[in-house]
């Protein structure tokens, strides 16, 4: 269990969902909390809301200087976790190019952006806590979601490289996949969706990663098994069981 008392902890993608869920977590354990996200006053609501310290600052990570000038104004930090993300559930065949390049720029390349404000920093002082969100739809491609597949794949892949380089330093690097969590990107659904988690079910998960010192963790664990598991199938056998 980490000393989380006083400690500093960017939250960007805080809003609502998984992310305000989270938020309620690491407030009741005494961290101050740095919210963030598009909407002010979905933050200052939340704000308002979490037992412990926290302040407001809105960012946009679909741009550069929205990021930037959101973490100058964060300062220095013990840890940033990244969970701003978006979706459509689309897959080729209904292939929509503004919410597929939405999808990649928010959810990958907002990673990137964020990761380009605080690992620099985090690298310099040789300390810090870089917590990605992952999903379990990027352990493979699906059928139906090309685009926000790819984006978390991006992002999975992110974390493990930033581990790679980082796991024999004092900067702690976490990936957490979840699977289907209740919120209103989910609720654009149409199909069944097994395992589904309230978001404060998938919060609790969330939070116990980041008290462990393990790198990943995949939830709920076993319908987890069943994406990792595919990536050890041969090519004819994947598709003719998930496409």
């Amino acid at each position: 269990m980490s000393d989380w008392a006083g400690k500093k902890y960017w939250l960007v993608g805080a809003s609502e969902g998984l992310g305000a869920a989270l938020a309620h977590k690491m407030s009741a354990a005494g961290v101050h909390l740095i919210l963030s996200a598009r909407s002010e006053d979905k933050l200052k609501e939340l704000a308002e809301e979490l037992p412990g310290k926290a302040d407001v600052v809105t960012v946009d990570v679909s741009d550069a200087e929205s990021v930037q000038a959101a973490a100058d104004k964060v300062g220095e930090i013990d840890g940033v976790v990244q969970l701003a993300g978006v979706y459509w559930p689309f897959g080729a065949k209904k292939w929509d190019a503004d919410q597929a390049n939405a999808m990649a720029d928010i959810n990958f390349t907002g990673a990137m952006r964020l990761m380009g404000a605080v690992v620099p920093k985090f690298v310099e002082r040789d300390a810090g806590h870089i917590v990605l969100t992952g999903s379990l739809s990027g352990f493979r491609g699906l059928p139906g979601a090309a685009a926000y597949t790819a984006s978390k794949a991006g992002v999975m892949t992110l974390a493990e490289s930033l581990y790679a380089d980082l796991h024999k330093t004092n900067v702690r690097v976490q990936l957490v996949n979840p699977g289907f969590v209740k919120t209103r990107l989910t609720d654009k659904n149409d199909f069944n969706m097994p395992f589904i988690m309230e978001p404060d079910a998938a919060a609790r998960e969330f939070f116990e990663h980041m008290n462990t010192d393990a790198f990943k963790r995949s939830f709920p664990t076993v319908f987890s098994w069943v994406f990792r598991g595919s990536q050890f199938m041969p090519d004819w056998l994947y598709y003719r069981l998930f496409a």
